[in-house]
């Protein structure tokens, strides 16, 4: 039997927020995003709903050629692939549906990133933030990457987490299957 991947996508855009959380953290990426295929066509997370507008966030199905990356060619970033359970994905593409299906009810949990800061999880209805977001995904399916509340999890937790296999690093544009699209 083939083994069965998800995809991690830890970006850096550069923008004022993520300069702002960068100067905090002193991580490379501040961004991350789930994806079902190595091409990063079917990739989710929590973030911008209008590339334009950094106050008007919740989940989102990030498009690397015409959704909020289109706006920041130098995005960096770092890719790896989880080995999954073809009964853990069907799990985590269930999860998904429910906030496709009230895509609306969702909005960025801003709080929870400044409790993240002060290690205080701050879990509000129909909220989360990025790295919360793809961590309750992957909790809820049944993998544990880390023995801490989802509320809790940073983007640099994905980097720093010995379960995931390096796949690629550096430019988003220049990621060969991104590259080709584009």
């Amino acid at each position: 039997m083939n083994q069965e991947y998800v995809y991690i996508l830890l970006t850096d855009t550069g923008t004022l927020f993520t300069r702002s959380i960068k100067k905090y953290t002193k991580a490379p990426y501040n961004h991350v995003s789930i994806s079902f295929d190595s091409d990063l066509i079917e990739l989710y997370s929590f973030g911008r709903k209008k590339p334009n507008n950094p106050l008007y966030g919740g989940f989102v199905k990030e498009d690397v050629k015409y959704g909020t990356y289109r706006n920041y060619p130098g995005t960096t970033c770092v890719i790896y692939k989880l080995p999954v359970t073809p009964r853990e994905i069907i799990k985590m593409k269930r999860l998904i549906g429910v906030f496709q299906k009230k895509e609306k009810k969702w909005f960025y949990n801003l709080l929870g990133v400044l409790g993240v800061s002060i290690n205080e999880p701050v879990e509000i209805d129909s909220s989360y933030f990025c790295s919360q977001f793809v961590s309750d995904v992957l909790h809820r399916s049944g993998i544990k990457l880390w023995n801490k509340l989802p509320s809790l999890v940073t983007p640099d937790d994905f980097r720093k987490s010995n379960r995931l296999e390096w796949m690629y690093e550096g430019k988003l544009y220049d990621y060969e299957p991104v590259k080709t699209r584009i």
